[in-house]
């Protein structure tokens, strides 16, 4: 294979991976409803910035990812999203990685994990030059095989963990069907919200939530859980699984070491 056409298939299916980070940045209920808000969760006080820095996922808390703070491209401006439905806002902000309500205080990490494949990285212009179009391809996905979750948490006063939830669930149900959403000045077409199973904190909502932006579609995993006052955000995405139109699984480690951390 041509060295050209190597460069030309390379520069195409990263093309195709930037449409798809795009639509990304961008789940059904799971778990059991308990039933509301107790006495004890109305009078619950919010956790303040610096407590759920002690509580958020760390580095070392999963094993095989990586845990850091999230850059500037990495987390949403609320002011920034917009959505056509206003009874869909509630899925468009988890899917965001954005809070439901008004939290008394929030953090947010990004938890990275990367498949042997793509710790591999991509082949050398030599080695490409030497591979069919269709192992260029190959490559080039495999490369590209690492999840992606914006984990949040989001605290709130009185019963508000509750109440957003609620509303999170309510609007799962209402949009199953999809809706149309701006973040960041990037128009998307959310084309369904397909609950998942998820048994988690004292209740949670899990969803796959599929997106269209262009030509360009993806699947983003959504967990919302909450924990007495507080809720843990989960907004997940595989590009490798998109493009060869695979299933990938919620991120499970993730999930279950951030609950752990919220007791």
């Amino acid at each position: 294979m041509r060295v050209v056409a190597v460069r030309r298939t390379v520069m195409a299916a990263t093309a195709v991976s930037f449409a798809l980070l795009a639509t990304a940045c961008g789940g059904g209920e799971g778990g059991a409803a308990k039933g509301g808000a107790t006495s004890g969760e109305q009078a619950a006080k919010a956790y303040t910035a610096a407590e759920l820095e002690k509580r958020v996922i760390a580095q070392g808390d999963v094993d095989g990812h990586t845990v850091k703070k999230p850059g500037k491209q990495d987390v949403s401006d609320p002011a920034g999203l917009s959505v056509g439905k206003a009874e869909c806002e509630p899925v468009a902000q988890a899917l965001s990685a954005l809070a439901t309500g008004k939290p008394a205080a929030s953090v947010q990490r990004l938890v990275v994990h990367e498949s042997a494949a793509a710790k591999k990285g991509m082949p050398t212009m030599e080695e490409l030059a030497e591979m069919t179009e269709k192992e260029t391809e190959e490559a080039m996905i495999d490369s590209l095989d690492i999840t992606k979750t914006r984990t949040s948490l989001w605290s709130y006063d009185a019963d508000g963990a509750a109440q957003a939830l609620t509303a999170l669930r309510e609007a799962g149900k209402k949009c199953a069907g999809g809706f149309t959403m701006t973040i960041d000045g990037e128009k998307q077409q959310v084309t369904k919200v397909s609950e998942e199973k998820l048994s988690a904190g004292e209740e949670a909502v899990a969803w796959t939530v599929g997106t269209k932006q262009g030509d360009a579609t993806g699947d983003t995993k959504v967990v919302v859980l909450r924990q007495g006052s507080t809720l843990a955000g989960f907004s997940s995405f595989n590009i490798a699984a998109v493009s060869r139109g695979e299933a990938f699984p919620q991120p499970t480690a993730v999930i279950k070491a951030q609950a752990a951390k919220l007791g």
